[in-house]
């Protein structure tokens, strides 16, 4: 809830600064005046122009088609909505809308558990909750805490987070990180070593080999996640390759935040490829969603050999 509180002081000093600009300028220059409370207002897109520079600049894989430029576009139009829907109303102001559907009535049937990632917390999920709500399913949404510390300590949570959901229903869960979220699970993975306590472990954008935007970030968990970071480095040297097979990778060609977009992928595992989506827009597209939560009915995908391909074969539908 801290980050809750912070995020929403943070938005009331923006808006209260955006109205302060045009009410003192006003009077002596209107265009002046709007001009700066628009400049203002309008601030984080051009945060967001410039990490879709860097992707353009610095994301370019041999192994994933590169983003056309009206990919791109259309990709910073949907994480301008998303980025504005979950930092600016769910997560400041929403966090708490749904509470955990935790109860002795859903026994028997499969959990789902929902990891945020960096400088989130549980209300991003709120569009995945209300889904499970109406369908009846159990599920769990975790806050990490303390929002800017090592990644390894969050693994508590999760382990917490597994044992109630199996304990409640009788099933192993399907657990889903997104961004540093699928890091948290890995983290936990290696501590506890035992795979088969999930029926799947499904990551959405998480920087799996690090990201280049990690590099200008200054707190102890970005900076675990910066491209060859000694931390990651340790995690990949202590995760068999056997523990793959649970995994399914969802990766984007317009990711934003993780790029180069192969870093998304696990070697020899199930990588899905979502052309087109932002980093925190993936959260938010339905088919995605579908195609997450199909997987609580599916068998355990077999193949632990399966190498990365140089051109995505298994695209999400419905995108």
């Amino acid at each position: 809830m801290q980050l809750a509180r912070l995020q929403a002081l943070l938005i009331l000093l923006w808006l209260a600064s955006a109205l302060a600009i045009v009410g003192v300028y006003f009077y002596v220059s209107p265009v002046l005046a709007w001009t700066g409370g628009s400049a203002l207002v309008l601030g984080p897109a051009m945060v967001l122009g410039l990490e879709f520079l860097a992707l353009h600049r610095f994301g370019r894989t041999p192994r994933v088609p590169t983003a056309s430029a009206a990919q791109l576009w259309c990709a910073w139009a949907g994480e301008l909505w998303a980025a504005w829907l979950t930092f600016c109303w769910h997560q400041p102001f929403c966090s708490r809308r749904y509470a955990d559907q935790l109860g002795p009535e859903h026994g028997g049937q499969r959990g789902v558990v929902l990891v945020h990632g960096y400088m989130c917390n549980r209300g991003i999920w709120n569009g995945w909750m209300k889904v499970l709500a109406q369908q009846g399913r159990p599920f769990m949404a975790l806050n990490l805490a303390p929002v800017f510390g090592e990644i390894d300590p969050h693994a508590a949570a999760i382990e917490e987070a597994i044992t109630r959901m199996t304990r409640a229903t009788g099933l192993a869960p399907l657990v889903v990180g997104h961004s540093m979220g699928g890091l948290v699970l890995r983290a936990w993975l290696r501590q506890a070593r035992a795979p088969e306590r999930v029926h799947r472990l499904v990551s959405l954008g998480t920087p799996h080999r690090g990201t280049w935007l990690a590099q200008w970030g200054h707190t102890r968990n970005a900076q675990q996640m910066c491209i060859g970071s000694p931390w990651l480095e340790a995690l990949d040297k202590d995760s068999p390759r056997a523990w793959h097979r649970y995994w399914v990778c969802f990766y984007s060609n317009a990711d934003n935040i993780v790029f180069p977009a192969c870093h998304a992928m696990l070697e020899g595992t199930d990588n899905r490829f979502v052309p087109g989506l932002a980093h925190v827009q993936m959260v938010h597209a339905p088919a995605v969603m579908a195609a997450v939560l199909a997987l609580l009915e599916a068998p355990l995908w077999q193949s632990c050999a399966h190498p990365l391909k140089s051109t995505p074969t298994d695209s999400v539908s419905g995108l």
